[in-house]
């Protein structure tokens, strides 16, 4: 029996073994002797099966042999109907037009992304009320580039409403705003606007002056040296603790030095303190030429405020008297802030791929070195790095270029630990701090998960997997502290690897890098293994080679049989997204195909195609749901909303 073009016949007999073998005999198809590994070429070959040939069946002479060489005739035709031909799929493809094929694929990806989104919620009060102003925002950016735009710069004494004013500015809830001292500890970047003129705002920590004591910078800052440090000396714990405030003061020393303006901001119902003399002295004394603006912060009635700013005279500043929360005055400080920027024109003929900047945000557990990393890459001391544990707040970003010229997004997040852990510390800072963690996952396309190396990897780690995988994002785990190890020798990588991807399942397609980030040992290949993830997840498979891999993933595993001889068929495929690549199948009956098979197509897929460090979504539609819905006449159809990866519920 010929094989039909681009399939491969399932059992043939020779009629030179036909005395010793009185039946059919099984040949297996390999995939390592199939062209799959000419999809890396440029121009691999379509139909190369047509090419092979095969035996024909011949009877056999007595009828016993006969009636059962018919029988295994008769199963061998069943089982090559089931596998789908080149033929039969130019007859569907003839039926069915492929644009609205393609029109119905993209549709398929639109609303399995709405089920994801309600599904893996963030907790944001303040979304609906800024989506408004990020649109106004949006309509009028020149997307000028951060680092062209003259910087502004907020400092201050702890809790005056640096980051509520912060996030005035820059309209949207960037910083977390809590009703206690010490929260900001880096410097945190946002663009803004007034009018004409766009600016970047840098919100810091508060100054803590070098004269106060130990135990009230403890009590100003909030400093626990109890949670998350149990493993810490205590000696080591009381010498972080006394390096905070000046760590913090060189934060936002750096924030002032690169700004062209700075706002001095001080609390009008706290009245003058010496804090706020000792912090206007310093600026005085150190940036006489810059913009220095006093703006003094909670002056919610008009006619209050300009008798709460009276007393801010002796500081030698003109006081401006605003309200960081209700927006009193603040009017008034972006006009004076705007007259003293000049103007900055953006380069012209900036396209969407040359204005596109890959985010990679570094996630884990507290104390596994996200900070040191994003330190060691950088080369400076962008973020505090300490062993109290939740010395990072807020998510930082930063702008990187790696050494081929490529920019990048890097997102330094706060640690992520356990929700019952956070609830019953009661911090309402850490709770924010791990949302925002979780934003910057959203936000992100590359996800670096940072695990210590000399720590089990615990169901924290797997959780944060999971939240990954889900969101649909890039993923590389990256072993920090890997000098820890003892013993080293040519095979630890490999068992530890072994180790990761069985306590890591969800994170199998993920590449490991090993890294020391505190001696800068093999830090840039965070960017090197992040910056080909992100190729991977932004690349698009042609559909000719799509389905051709999907029809030799056929021939040589077809969909198993239901109970009533039913079998799935697969028409075609096509890839319907990129950042992660989502595939849509057009099959006969989505329900004909078992989560094993579906699995079985994703690595398939992945062996064949590549797709390393991502995700990959595998969305099934039935043809009988579409001609049902071609019968009653629907406008749009429904689908079949059925990732391959599975469950789309999440645990967080």
């Amino acid at each position: 029996m010929a094989a039909a073009t681009g399939t491969v016949s399932k059992l043939f007999s020779s009629s030179s073994s036909s005395s010793s073998f009185p039946f059919s005999v099984p040949f297996p198809l390999s995939p390592k002797k199939t062209s799959l590994s000419l999809l890396s070429s440029h121009n691999p070959p379509i139909s190369f099966l047509s090419s092979l040939s095969f035996p024909k069946l011949t009877p056999l002479k007595s009828s016993a042999n006969t009636t059962q060489h018919f029988e295994e005739e008769e199963v061998e035709e069943e089982e090559e109907e089931d596998i789908v031909s080149e033929t039969e799929i130019d007859e569907y493809e003839s039926e069915i037009d492929i644009e609205d094929l393609e029109k119905e694929a993209k549709f398929a990806v639109k609303e399995l992304s709405t089920s994801l989104s309600r599904q893996l919620t963030i907790d944001d009060t303040d979304e609906k009320r800024e989506s408004r102003k990020q649109k106004r925002k949006k309509a009028t950016s020149k997307d000028i580039p951060d680092h062209l735009l003259p910087k502004v710069a907020i400092v201050g004494r702890p809790n005056v409403g640096k980051s509520a004013l912060f996030n005035r500015l820059v309209g949207e809830n960037r910083a977390i705003v809590v009703d206690e001292p010490g929260v900001t500890r880096d410097r945190l970047y946002g663009r803004s606007f007034w009018g004409e003129h766009e600016f970047m705002v840098v919100d810091t920590g508060g100054v803590v002056t070098v004269s106060k004591s130990q135990a009230n910078v403890m009590e100003d800052l909030a400093i626990s040296t109890t949670i998350g440090m149990d493993g810490i000396p205590l000696a080591s714990r009381e010498a972080a603790v006394a390096r905070m405030p000046s760590m913090i003061e060189k934060q936002a020393t750096a924030a002032v030095e690169e700004s062209s303006v700075i706002i001095f901001l001080v609390d009008g119902q706290a009245g003058l303190t010496a804090a706020d003399v000792e912090i206007a002295d310093w600026l005085r004394r150190n940036y006489s030429n810059k913009c220095i603006i006093l703006a003094v912060n909670k002056c919610e009635s008009p006619r209050k405020g300009i008798m709460q700013a009276s007393e801010f005279w002796s500081l030698g500043f003109s006081p401006l008297p605003i309200s960081a929360i209700s927006g009193t005055g603040t009017g008034e400080l972006l006009d004076l802030v705007c007259s003293r920027l000049g103007k900055v024109e953006g380069p012209e003929n900036l396209n969407e791929e040359e204005t596109y900047i890959p985010a990679i945000a570094i996630v884990g557990r507290p104390n596994v070195g996200k900070s040191s990393i994003l330190n060691a890459l950088v080369g400076e001391d962008r973020t505090i790095v300490s062993p109290i544990s939740g010395t990072t707040r807020d998510a930082i970003d930063t702008e990187f270029v790696g050494p081929d010229g490529q920019k990048f997004l890097l997102i330094d997040t706060a640690g992520i630990r356990r929700r019952a852990a956070v609830a019953s510390s009661g911090s309402v800072t850490e709770a924010l701090s791990v949302n925002r963690a979780f934003r910057g996952i959203r936000r992100s396309d590359v996800v670096a998960l940072v695990i210590e190396a000399m720590a089990c990897i615990t169901e924290q780690d797997y959780r944060i997997a999971e939240r990954i995988e889900k969101e649909g994002k890039g993923c590389l785990i990256v072993v920090n502290k890997w000098d820890t190890i003892p013993n080293k020798n040519q095979q630890t990588a490999t068992y530890y690897e072994q180790d990761v991807r069985e306590k890591l399942r969800l994170l199998h397609w993920a590449p490991i890098v090993y890294s020391t980030a505190i001696a800068g040992h093999n830090v840039e290949k965070v960017i090197v293994a992040a910056s080909t993830v992100e190729k991977e997840r932004s690349r698009r498979l042609g559909t000719s080679i799509l389905n051709q891999v999907v029809r030799e993933a056929l021939a040589f595993k077809p969909p198993p049989r239901t109970r009533g001889g039913k079998r799935g068929r697969v028409y075609y495929c096509t890839q319907a997204a990129i950042r992660p690549p989502t595939f849509v199948f057009f099959v006969n009956d989505s329900n004909l195909f078992p989560e094993t098979y579906r699995r079985y197509m994703e690595k398939q897929l992945r062996s064949d195609a590549g797709f390393s460090g991502t995700p990959i979504r595998l969305l099934w539609r039935s043809r009988r749901k579409m001609e049902k819905d071609e019968v009653k006449g629907a406008t749009r159809p429904q689908v079949n909303l059925t990732p391959g990866s599975g469950k789309l519920a999440v645990a967080t």
